[in-house]
């Protein structure tokens, strides 16, 4: 175990908190949840980042997922630089957006036509509109603890940030507007059937994260996401698939591909901006022909589009190989079994969910399968192993309902080091 500096990063903090509310831009990252400040960030490569006070960390953040490749990889740098010369922002159509939807189309066939934004939120929110639109309904139905972005149809029940600091959801949302969004529990069809069942014709859209990710990762059991398709079929209902984390990351098609279930909608962000800020939406040729300026749905973006943000998620999305997916699932896999066996030896209960590079450790003696079984496992266990990582130079994410990304940077060694430092953890836990 090494003795943190955290100087700087104290110092920073105490002069983010004048400017930035609880110094931060986005809740997570102030580390309430776990129990101590926040570090700063310095530097990132590979499979490494670096804080402003020296210390060193294995990253299983990955900048929340869409880092596949790494921190800074050379090939990225360079081509950034190039694309840099030319420009950093027209709002003007450019050819890098053709390329990059052609390939996004090829690899995700439900996708006939795209649009791209900015961000996860603005994918969703406006995907949600589109859908409203096509079925001149208004009503639509999510799950507890799946967060599709901080647009306020979506911040009723939902997980990740908003379940971390004890909000799951938000002053400032209207009653009219939460009136309009149904909830259902995740992996279970019947609360979603009883939904439809008490809202007739008038459900526009179901939205669902194929494999959560904003409650820790709960994959979907067998017979959901088909379910899904069946009762938007039965009920003339849209089925949007937020993939902004699964996307690209347990597979090139998504999730879609790999439980072969067809949305109608696709939301898309994190890997397809190669870590610059960038979101798509796309799906069925003729829902996004309502889209203005053919059809009457408005939605624009100054920043839609941007060479640079083309140009990472045309870089990063191209490396993409039967090879890297086995690699990465060969880590993954290797990283949970370790955590399993590490729970075993230790005898704290740990729950271990995962599916290729992605996975969470639940401290609980359940299975996790939805939202009320996340709430159920042991934050403070998990606060305090997050410490014991952190100083043993693991970062994890600082918080029990966040997923853990592997990148092709990551090697067997740095998957080694973590559950040894994880044994020792728990050790000191159990004892």
């Amino acid at each position: 175990m090494v003795k943190l500096c955290s100087q700087k990063s104290s110092s920073l903090y105490k002069r983010a908190k004048k400017i930035l509310p609880g110094g931060v831009d986005s809740p997570v990252r102030a580390f309430k949840a776990v129990g101590r400040e926040p570090v700063f960030i310095q530097r990132g490569r590979g499979a490494h980042i670096e804080d402003v006070d020296g210390n060193s960390y294995i990253d299983y953040v990955m900048s929340w997922g869409p880092l596949i490749h790494g921190h800074a990889p050379p090939g990225l740098v360079e081509t950034l630089q190039s694309a840099l010369r030319e420009g950093t922002s027209f709002g003007a159509p450019i050819e890098l957006e053709l390329k990059l939807g052609e390939l996004v189309r090829r690899l995700v066939p439900s996708i006939e036509q795209i649009r791209f934004v900015s961000s996860g939120t603005e994918a969703t929110m406006s995907a949600l509109r589109l859908a409203r639109a096509a079925t001149d309904r208004n009503l639509v139905i999510k799950f507890e603890g799946c967060y599709h972005g901080h647009s306020d149809s979506f911040l009723v029940k939902a997980g990740s940030g908003a379940t971390t600091l004890g909000t799951p959801t938000s002053p400032g949302v209207p009653e009219s507007v939460a009136n309009d969004t149904l909830v259902a529990s995740y992996n279970d069809l019947d609360s979603v059937r009883q939904c439809f069942a008490n809202n007739s014709d008038t459900i526009a859209a179901v939205i669902v994260e194929p494999i959560a990710g904003n409650m820790g990762i709960v994959t979907p059991a067998n017979g959901f996401l088909e379910g899904l398709r069946e009762l938007c079929n039965l009920h003339g209902s849209l089925l949007i698939f937020d993939e902004v984390i699964s996307g690209f990351r347990v597979a090139k098609g998504g999730a879609q591909s790999i439980f072969n279930v067809q949305p109608d909608l696709t939301c898309l962000g994190k890997i397809i901006g190669g870590g610059l800020p960038v979101g798509a939406y796309g799906g069925r040729k003729d829902l996004m022909g309502l889209l203005s300026p053919n059809g009457p749905v408005y939605q624009a973006g100054t920043l839609s589009g941007n060479p640079l943000a083309m140009t990472a998620g045309l870089w990063s999305l191209q490396k993409l190989s039967p090879g890297l997916y086995r690699r990465l699932n060969q880590l993954g896999t290797k990283l949970a079994n370790g955590f399993i066996d590490v729970s075993k030896k230790t005898g704290v209960p740990l729950q271990v969910n995962s599916i290729g590079s992605t996975l969470t450790p639940f401290f609980s003696e359940h299975p996790v399968t939805n939202y009320q079984s996340a709430l159920l496992t042991d934050r403070d266990i998990y606060a305090k192993f997050f410490r014991g990582m952190l100083e043993r130079g693991i970062y994890p994410p600082p918080s029990q309902f966040e997923a853990w990304f592997i990148s092709s940077s990551h090697t067997t060694q740095n998957i080694d080091q973590t559950i040894y430092a994880a044994q020792e953890v728990l050790h000191d836990l159990k004892n």
